[in-house]
C-alpha cells in the first residue's frame, strides 16, 4: 500500500503545487546535514499555507523547526508585517534552519529560537496571542506543549497538532512507545478542553500512515 499512497500523493503534487527551487534546495540541504526525513511533504505543506491564508493570520508559533520546511510554508503566506517564531530544541537542526531561512529570504519573518521549547514558551513572557499554533515535535512533551499553546491564543486561534496517528498505534492504550502516550494524552485534553472545538483526520502518502489534529480555540 505505501507505493501507491505515495504515487497518489505524488501525482496529487505534480499537478497542484508548481515546483520550487528554493523549497527544493533546503530538502537537499537537510538531507545533506544528515536531518532526519521528517519534513511535511509538499502538499501538506501547501495545506499548512493555505491554512495560514484562510485564518488571515498574523502571528504564528512552529513548535519543532527541524530544518524550517514548513516554516517556510507558513512564512510565505503571512502578510508582510507578519511574524512566525519557530521553537528547535536541537543545535544541528537550528543551524541548518537558519540557513535555510536565509535562503528563503525570509529572515525578517521568521524568529528561531534555539533550546528546548517548553523552556523556551515558559520565558515567552507577556506576548500577543498567536493567530495558528502548529505543534510538530517530540510527542511525549505534546501536552505541555497544548497548555502553552492554550496560554498564548485567543479566541479564534487554530491549533495544529501533526503526526498523532503514527501508523495506527494511537489506539494502542497498553503502548510503551513515550510517543503514543504523549498523543494519547494530547488528544484526550483537547477532548476534554471546553475551550477547543477539534477534529482529527488520518492521512496516507509519502509519510506513510498518520494524520493531524486541527482545533480552534471558542469564543
Amino acid at each position: 500500500m505505501q507505493q501507491q499512497w505515495s504515487a497518489v500523493d505524488n501525482y496529487m503534487i505534480s499537478s497542484l503545487i508548481p515546483e520550487d527551487e528554493v523549497l527544493q534546495k533546503v530538502l537537499e540541504n537537510n538531507k545533506r546535514a544528515g536531518l532526519p526525513e521528517h519534513d511535511v511533504a509538499a502538499n501538506q505543506g501547501q495545506l499548512l499555507a493555505l491554512f495560514v491564508r484562510m485564518t488571515q493570520a498574523r502571528r504564528i508559533l512552529e513548535i519543532g523547526t527541524l530544518g524550517a520546511y514548513s516554516s517556510i510554508w507558513m512564512a510565505r503566506a503571512l502578510p508582510p508585517d507578519g511574524k512566525l517564531i519557530t521553537l528547535e530544541a536541537d543545535p544541528t537542526h537550528a543551524d541548518v534552519a537558519r540557513q535555510n531561512i536565509h535562503l528563503a529570504g525570509l529572515s525578517d519573518r521568521i524568529e528561531l529560537i534555539e533550546g528546548p521549547a517548553l523552556n523556551s514558551l515558559e520565558n515567552f513572557g507577556d506576548i500577543p496571542p498567536f493567530d495558528l499554533i502548529f505543534i510538530d515535535a517530540d510527542k511525549p512533551n505534546n501536552p505541555g506543549y497544548l497548555e502553552w499553546a492554550l496560554h498564548y491564543s485567543r479566541s479564534g486561534t487554530v491549533i495544529i497538532g501533526d503526526n498523532v496517528v503514527r501508523d495506527g498505534e494511537v489506539i494502542n492504550g497498553e503502548s510503551d512507545d513515550a510517543r503514543v502516550q504523549g498523543v494519547r494524552r494530547f488528544i484526550e485534553m483537547i477532548g476534554d478542553n471546553p475551550r477547543l472545538t477539534a477534529t482529527a483526520l488520518q492521512t496516507v502518502g509519502v509519510k506513510g500512515w498518520d494524520g493531524f489534529t486541527l482545533a480552534m480555540v471558542n469564543g
